[in-house]
């Protein structure tokens, strides 16, 4: 998984520098006991996330607040309550192991495809549907339907994007109403309503007026 690179603001609240990195957080399971640096990393997210209340300092510890938080989570997802952090686990907490290249390539195959509100078929996408599609289809990743739910729900928010990130618009004046892909060089692929899925460039004045953020899986 690409580093997560979590923002100043994040960063601040929880005493970590601008620059601390979730470096492939998920790939490994995590278990009560275990004295593992991304143990630490995990306890952010779930402080992120609002599962672990502990105020004092984030350790490389897997102790009892650790596990009482995995619970938690586990519990809440419908998840097996064993307290192991495995995949299903980070999956939950909307933190997915991702293929970029094959994320990037597949949704490249679908240049040129129109755009239909509420579609999820190569009949047509809405722009959170083309997402849903690509992340499905291309990953085995059922990722949330709504640009709102993506926003909230999804990965960790990033300073800036990095390649196979989501990036989020405000299209419709109340919020995030449009979101795309990421693709490098400034630019973004998307299911838009006059173009259907096709590249943007981030430097369009009409996106960068309207953008509102990222956000890694």
């Amino acid at each position: 998984m690409k580093k997560l690179i979590a923002t100043a603001a994040i960063a601040s609240a929880f005493m970590l520098s601008p620059l601390q990195t979730f470096a492939n957080i998920g790939d490994q399971t995590l278990r009560p006991t275990q004295t593992h640096t991304d143990v630490r990393q995990l306890q952010s997210l779930l402080k992120i996330k609002g599962y672990f209340t502990y105020s004092g300092s984030l350790t490389t510890y897997y102790g009892t607040n650790t596990k009482s938080a995995v619970v938690k989570v586990q519990r809440a997802k419908s998840l097996p309550a064993d307290g192991v952090a495995g995949r299903a686990t980070f999956n939950s907490l909307g933190v997915y192991k991702v293929n970029v290249p094959t994320l990037i390539s597949y949704a490249k195959q679908q240049l040129g495809v129109p755009y239909k509100w509420g579609g999820t078929t190569r009949a047509g996408f809405d722009c959170s549907g083309f997402i849903y599609y690509v992340f499905q289809n291309s990953q085995g990743i059922t990722l949330p339907r709504t640009t709102s739910q993506l926003y909230t729900n999804v990965g960790l928010k990033v300073s800036s994007p990095s390649v196979g990130d989501l990036v989020f618009f405000n299209t419709s004046g109340s919020g995030v109403s449009h979101a795309g892909i990421y693709i490098g060089n400034g630019q973004f692929i998307n299911s838009s309503s006059s173009k259907g899925v096709s590249i943007a460039d981030m430097d369009n004045p009409y996106w960068k007026a309207r953008y509102l953020g990222a956000r890694t899986l």
